[in-house]
């Protein structure tokens, strides 16, 4: 924690003098992450933070409900396409950070979608988590492909969250979507369906129940792996070598944010180099949206990856998100397995 205060502290000397006050944010990403965040901030800059935890879909539902009384200045992290949400349904204010420049070109993207009403602050690509142990003691081979998981010698060995509660998910859905075309992505998904074990309520649950030796592979977002090998379970991740999509968590301030000023700050804060190298730092491995950040050697290599061309301002609106959920939820989850 002492080093992380250091390094923070050399992106925040800018504004320490400057910041003052409360910024109130909702953080999306991993508790670990949020907690170092606020305490970095608020120890380099000398601003309050009130920080509450809540996933991508709670955090929406929350803003929705305070939509006339807003209780939240920032929101941070969690999948881009409930931040394309918020920002579709006039929750979030626009907002040209003078950062824009130094960001990837997938995060200037994610921001003139929204009509600058939200920023990408990193990417991670969907993939597979599998357990070799457990793979080898059942004599399965490592999945390379969409195809691979419909194998039967699978079934009841998968697991993925439920989209209608994950945004890793709802990202596997609107992937197969684009990559195959809507009815052969929906044959994909009964046929997939009944290879799945259990579909998780959280989308980082079914990477951790393969580290753990609970299933053997995962549809996962590939940055959630490293994590988990850190500490000792064996899990190894792989891309479909037949194409995948990718999340962009976003960030996004609110309409109506009672600490504005403060909130602009802790944005500007949040897109330097120093403070989103603090993700590794919190064993998060997903690639910052600031070209300068140093990366962690454990980050996927974007290079290596074979991507679709997501198209996220299609995918992230409010009415193809809900259709698709329920014609998952109608013509899937209704199947036996």
């Amino acid at each position: 924690m002492k080093k992380l205060f250091t390094a923070a502290a050399l992106v925040g000397l800018s504004a320490a003098a400057s910041a003052q006050g409360t910024v109130n944010v909702i953080c999306s990403v991993q508790a670990e992450w949020c907690n170092v965040i606020a305490a970095v901030y608020a120890r380099t800059t000398g601003t309050r933070i009130n920080m509450s935890l809540k996933g991508s879909g709670e955090a929406l539902a929350q803003l929705i409900a305070e939509k006339d009384n807003p209780k939240t200045d920032i929101w941070f992290g969690g999948t881009g396409d409930p931040h394309l949400q918020a920002a579709e349904q006039g929750l979030t204010l626009e907002y040209k950070s003078p950062t824009l420049a130094h960001l990837h070109p997938w995060a200037q993207q994610q921001a003139r979608q929204s009509g600058y009403r939200t920023v990408g602050i990193y990417s991670g690509p969907l993939g597979f988590g599998y357990n070799p142990e457990l793979l080898a003691k059942k004599k399965l081979p490592v999945p390379k492909t969409w195809a691979d998981l419909l194998k039967p010698e699978y079934k009841g060995d998968i697991q993925v969250a439920n989209p209608a509660s994950s945004g890793t998910a709802y990202t596997m859905i609107a992937t197969l979507v684009q990559l195959m075309g809507e009815d052969k992505a929906f044959d994909y998904l009964k046929a997939l369906h009944r290879n799945v074990g259990q579909y998780t309520r959280s989308g980082t649950g079914p990477i951790k129940a393969v580290a753990r030796g609970e299933t053997a592979v995962s549809i996962s977002f590939v940055h959630d792996g490293p994590g988990e090998k850190m500490q000792g379970f064996p899990v190894e991740t792989i891309t479909p070598s037949d194409g995948t999509g990718a999340e962009i968590g976003s960030m996004s301030i609110i309409k109506g944010a009672r600490n504005l000023e403060a909130a602009k700050k802790f944005y500007e804060w949040a897109l330097t180099p120093g403070a989103q190298e603090l993700g590794a730092a919190n064993k998060q491995f997903q690639l910052p949206s600031n070209a300068n950040a140093k990366l962690d050697p454990r980050i996927p290599d974007f290079k290596k990856i074979r991507f679709i061309n997501y198209d996220y301002a299609k995918y992230g609106a409010s009415a193809e998100r809900r259709r698709l959920i329920a014609r998952w939820e109608k013509d899937v989850n209704s199947l036996p397995r």
